[in-house]
């Protein structure tokens, strides 16, 4: 269908008013006689509030999904289900094999979008005690479409703390705010992109995910779903799979070989099943390889269910709702719940609901992929205690003067504040000129220091760029309770410390910035680059973004402002990677740079603390910057019709694999990132051994053997504060497979945030499992253990290795 407007929908939504459930009475299908509707050829019969009445068939042939290949035989036994899914399923099945088929079929269906509080609802069920019904809700930054909530630091910059501790605390605090307002399901983690891994740096959702590496991303999932179901939220794991950029996201073919799928992409949701995430959201109506992503039996039903185990449901899309194509290929593809109920906007009719019952009278979808359906999204209720003692709805989306918008913030603002710093990245600090010391005198430049004209929600889902850049826009945002800009936070350390300051803010004029900046101590240049969801097009940006340059000239604004102030200091708030080799060697201009990311509500506050040294930076890239855009090793396609062909010629090579396997220099490179402090690296050990063992045969859940996932290499080192100054080190542990593995040359498998004060030393331990050793055997269809001589690097970046030894499998 086309791609309905936000501001539309949500109009849509406002005015209709009405509630409908799936689970009405349907004459299309259950009236005698003279109730039963029959439509002419060429019509259809749709239900609405108990109403049946013919209309134009807009969708006919496959989109119903009658037609199919044949059921598929049930999934054989699972290995390796975790003691909480197991107990879950306990309390599930009895349940569900009481249940008519409606029943079952209603809870995997969604009722029309509008038709309930939250942006995806399901009918509640009298037959299961308890069971009010599902309520699902965005964003990965804090609950969307409400009011008394956070907005946190985007996952981008929970990535470039490198520190798992406060990714989980991240997930706890966003798990507590969406509990408080009732929400059953948290409609997050992002795995990579938003969708995936940042393949192409100007995709429009990459701040939605963790960046360029599937070992960085596949932790920071793991953490977040932690912690979000810590707080008796189901956390939903999103989007699978294989959805790079914004432009032709609902008409593209992205085309993956195995073994690159399975090791660069699916490695994050593998992380997510062993953090026993409740849900799997599947990706726009994309196509994957020719098939709508949604109705993969490839890789929902064998990579996801099978390979993985995974015993949770997998349901069609949010922001990708109307990912349903059909009812039974999307039912024996894998699908167990479609988002939200209706086919298409206003369509008063569903692919599943009454017709996925009739699909199973018809012996198109067996009896038992129903009850497989119904099962696991009941476990899930089940598994996360929802069905005791949880919050009812206190919201409304549409219309946001019902219910009583319960305040759910609570001390939400430090954990915002400590991210928003641990994630700032010293990327220059020539002459150490940072931290700041009570300067005489300060400029701040540029528009991206100050707040927005009138309100930090004054464009619907952010889809505007005026003022502190703290979140992309699109789905993937919240409206603030309030938002720190830089230009109010360093106006408030500047009269303590009797500092004056000079700023121009209003516009980014290159004549009137520039003057302000002339004859003070120090100048702040805020530059921005912004994205999103191809729902909205900012500034000429069709979500994906249109190159990797600054916005509103930023470039010549540092490059204006430098020529006048020998202290400049550059503050990047970007959604990702930007090009800044016009300046960066700019005597002045290089000086001194900081990547802010997008910090959230605190934006301001976390950046003084950097500043001034309150906070010792410690943030890392999770991505890497180049010279120039070509020198990445894939690109958005901005240009095409039809099915567009993504091709992912560039296999295992993404991000700083591609600059290591090609010998081409970065500007900076994944994983680097400056202190106040020094470090040192000394004393490496590596012991234990990856053989031996007994591994379990291929089968449903063997890529969660412990044969494969326990550890069996032990990596230390010691590592000592040499500077005068506490501050947290970032080390990173890399691999070298041999050579017959055709692997990238240095490839991410541990990493820690290790605080230490001035001359302290802490001995480091990586473990490391046969996995981390493993490539994917295309041939064999499973892991194994690359034989030979394997390097282990240990350092601050992916280029700055300052130990190396090795191991032979």
């Amino acid at each position: 269908m086309p791609r309905l407007s936000p501001a539309l929908l949500f109009l849509a939504c406002a005015l209709a008013g009405w509630l409908t459930s799936v689970r009405a009475s349907d004459p299309c299908t259950t009236g005698i006689g003279a109730n039963l509707t029959t439509c002419s050829p060429g019509f259809k019969c749709v239900t609405n509030m108990n109403t049946s009445l013919c209309v134009v068939d807009s969708q006919p042939s496959s989109s119903s999904g009658e037609s199919s290949t044949g059921a598929p035989a049930p999934l054989p036994t699972v290995a390796n289900i975790s003691p909480q899914w197991a107990a879950a399923y306990a309390k599930a099945k009895p349940i569900v094999a009481n249940l008519s088929n409606s029943d079952k079929a209603s809870l995997g269906t969604g009722t029309p979008i509008c038709s309930g509080p939250c942006i995806g609802n399901t009918a509640s069920l009298s037959s299961i005690p308890g069971f009010t019904g599902f309520c699902l809700q965005d964003s990965p930054v804090g609950v969307r479409f409400v009011s008394g909530n956070s907005v946190f630091p985007a996952e981008i910059n929970a990535a470039a703390t490198f520190n798992r501790t406060l990714v989980r605390a991240r997930g706890a605090a966003m798990g507590a705010e969406f509990r408080g307002k009732g929400i059953n399901v948290a409609l997050g983690p992002m795995m990579q992109h938003h969708r995936n891994i940042m393949r192409a740096p100007a995709a429009g959702r990459n701040w939605e995910g963790a960046g360029g590496d599937p070992y960085l991303t596949g932790e920071v999932a793991y953490e977040m779903i932690q912690g979000i179901q810590s707080q008796g939220v189901q956390a939903c794991a999103k989007h699978f799979i294989n959805n790079e950029q914004e432009h032709f996201r609902d008409s593209s073919s992205s085309n993956v070989d195995d073994r690159t799928q399975h090791e660069i992409y699916a490695h994050p949701f593998l992380r997510s099943v062993q953090a026993d995430v409740a849900s799997v959201m599947c990706s726009y109506s994309e196509f994957f390889n020719g098939t709508f992503a949604c109705e993969n039996d490839g890789t929902i039903n064998k990579i996801l269910k099978g390979e993985m185990g995974f015993q949770g449901c997998i349901l069609s899309g949010l922001e990708d709702w109307y990912a349903t194509h059909s009812t039974t290929p999307a039912a024996n593809g894998g699908l167990d719940m479609t988002m939200p109920g209706d086919e298409f906007f206003g369509s008063f009719s569903t692919y599943f609901g009454n017709n996925l019952v009739n699909a199973v009278k018809q012996g198109d979808v067996l009896q038992e992929r129903l009850d497989d359906m119904a099962t696991r999204i009941l476990a899930a209720w089940y598994m996360l205690g929802q069905d005791s003692g949880y919050p009812a709805v206190n919201f409304n989306s549409w219309l946001s003067f019902l219910g009583s918008n319960v305040n759910v913030q609570g001390n939400h603002a430090d954990i915002i504040r400590t991210i928003g710093g641990a994630s700032a990245v010293l990327l220059k600090n020539t002459g150490n000129v940072l931290p700041l010391h009570a300067p005489q005198s300060m400029a701040i430049v540029g528009t991206g220091a100050r707040s927005a004209i009138l309100s930090p929600n004054e464009c619907l889902d952010h889809s505007c760029n005026d003022g502190v850049l703290a979140v992309g826009w699109g789905s993937g945002s919240a409206s603030f309770p309030y938002l720190v800009a830089p230009l109010d936070a360093l106006s408030t350390r500047a009269k303590a410390d009797g500092t004056s300051v000079s700023f121009w803010t209003l516009s980014d004029d290159l004549n009137l910035g520039p003057n302000a900046a002339k004859g003070q101590q120090v100048a702040l240049v805020f530059i921005t680059a912004d994205s999103g969801e191809a729902s909205y097009t900012v500034e000429g940006n069709a979500g994906d973004r249109n190159d990797l340059q600054a916005w509103h000239s930023g470039d010549a604004m540092v490059e204006k402002v430098a020529s006048v102030n020998n202290n400049t200091i550059v503050i990047v708030n970007s959604v990702g990677p930007i090009i800044m080799e016009s300046w960066i060697e700019n005597p002045n201009g290089e000086n001194r740079l900081i990547w802010a990311g997008l910090p959230g509500q605190e934006a301001g506050n976390a950046l003084v603390d950097v500043l001034y040294g309150d906070v010792n930076p410690s943030g890392r890239l999770p991505f890497t910057i180049a010279k120039a855009e070509p020198d990445y090793s894939a690109r958005v396609i901005y240009d095409g019709s039809g099915t567009v062909q993504i091709p992912y010629s560039e296999g295992l090579l993404v991000d700083y694999r591609h600059f290591d396997a090609n010998n081409i220099t970065p500007r900076f490179e994944f994983g680097f990132g400056l202190s106040y402090t020094t470090f040192s690296y000394s004393n490496l050990k590596i012991t234990g051994s990856t053989s031996g063992g007994s591994r379990q045969p291929i089968g449903p859940g063997a890529s969660l053997d412990p044969w494969l996932h326990d550890p069996v290499v032990t990596v230390s080192f010691t590592l000592t504060n040499t500077g005068s100054r506490a501050g947290t080190e970032v080390p990173q542990l890399y691999t070298s497979p041999p050579a017959s593995a055709q692997s990238a040359p240095f490839n991410l498998k541990g990493f820690d945030a290790v605080f230490l004060g001035p001359g302290e030393s802490k001995t480091v331990t990586f473990q490391l499992s046969r996995y981390d050793f493993s490539i994917w055997d295309v041939v064999a269809q499973r892991w194994e253990v690359v034989q030979g001589v394997t390097g282990i690097s240990v350092g601050a970046s992916s280029r700055d290795l300052k130990l190396k030894g090795s191991i032979t499998n």
